[in-house]
């Protein structure tokens, strides 16, 4: 069992950045797929990147793809998501979720993932 806690999000204008944290408590994170994902009011979640369990791959979903990073940082049991150049359409709750141990991979179908944090909005003004 491993317990998720997003943080990092805010209101930010158009053209700046974010970094969006996801602690994990519980086990150790490194062994962990991890994935983030949105969702905007009335609109479907939808995958945003995700992260192997080394920290060796990421995958980034194309409407993001060249805007942000996904890392790990194993000493801190953490996984981070990097925004920039932040678009109004962009605005969503993000979360942070993690697969079960034996899936090394991240996947972009939400149903993959067994441990979610409770997510943290992220607001971009125009």
């Amino acid at each position: 069992q491993v317990q998720l806690v997003e943080s990092g999000g805010g209101l930010v204008q158009a053209g700046g950045s974010l970094r969006l944290s996801c602690a994990a408590s519980g086990r150790t994170f490194s062994r962990y797929a991890t994935g983030w994902f949105r969702q905007a009011p009335g609109k479907e979640r939808e995958f945003v990147g995700g992260i192997n369990w080394s920290g060796g791959s990421t995958y980034y979903a194309d409407s993001v793809k060249g805007r942000v990073t996904i890392s790990r940082d194993s000493a801190k049991n953490t996984v981070y998501l990097q925004m920039n150049s932040l678009k109004p359409e962009d605005t969503a709750v993000y979360s942070c979720a993690a697969r079960r141990p034996n899936f090394v991979v991240p996947t972009t179908t939400h149903t993959d993932y067994a441990y979610w944090g409770q997510g943290t909005q992220v607001t971009v003004s125009s």
